[in-house]
């Protein structure tokens, strides 16, 4: 019979917990490091779709201010020629330019306020457009939007009445609706951001339409026996 000392066999439950250990480590640092890994994507997701608004000093900007005043004027105008005339066919011109052009005000200060941008600026209207000459434009001069209407004329609308009132609402719009063409235009090829390409091109668009409307509308109120 051996004396050599009996050692008892591990338990089959001990023998199994240091592996379990393991595999359980294991699995967490596997899903530590997948999220980690999914974090990474993510940021880099969030960094590459992060919107990159236009800043100070942008055509961008200077288009969204400048077109907001300028719709202004117009909408101002059409106002006062809706309350000064009778005539079905610019009544419903009128109306039509209230109601687009306020809209599209309405957008761009909306921009302004989504990029964190003031609606005023410190530097001059129009420095936007760095080629802009409009030596034809009512008032031109630095920093004048071009198109757009003194002081004088809208109290010379506001003044007037009937058919006098009509032609010089007229005048008026037909050098507005020019002005804001050569903006939108300047705008539809030089802003970055889409969709202030998009509205600048819709609004070549429609005020080049408008513009062949208050041509005829003009040319008709101009005619002999008309002055």
């Amino acid at each position: 019979m051996s004396n050599a000392p009996h050692i008892p066999a591990a338990s089959g439950s001990h023998s199994r917990v240091f592996p379990r250990r393991v595999a359980v480590a294991g699995a967490a640092g596997v899903l530590i490091a997948l999220a980690a890994v999914l974090g990474l994507i993510a940021g880099s997701r969030l960094a590459v779709s992060a919107p990159q608004f236009p800043g100070e000093g942008s055509v961008d900007t200077g288009f969204a201010r400048d077109m907001g005043v300028h719709h202004s004027q117009a909408v101002e105008m059409s106002v006062l020629i809706r309350d000064r005339t009778d005539d079905a066919e610019l009544l419903s011109l009128a109306l039509d330019v209230i109601l687009t052009q306020q809209q599209q005000a309405g957008q761009m200060y909306a921009w302004l306020e989504l990029w964190g941008l003031p609606q005023t600026s410190t530097h001059p209207a129009m420095s936007w457009m760095q080629d802009h000459s409009d030596p034809q434009a009512h008032g031109a001069g630095p920093g004048h939007m071009p198109g757009m209407a003194t002081r004088e004329d809208l109290n010379r609308l506001a003044a007037a009445s009937g058919a006098d009132a009509e032609r010089l609402y007229l005048d008026l719009m037909v050098a507005h609706h020019e002005g804001g063409i050569e903006m939108a235009e300047y705008a539809a090829d030089n802003a970055k951001n889409p969709a202030v390409k998009a509205l600048a091109v819709s609004i070549v668009n429609s005020q080049s339409a408008d513009l062949n409307v208050l041509s005829d509308l003009l040319a008709a109120r101009s005619g002999p026996g008309l002055d």
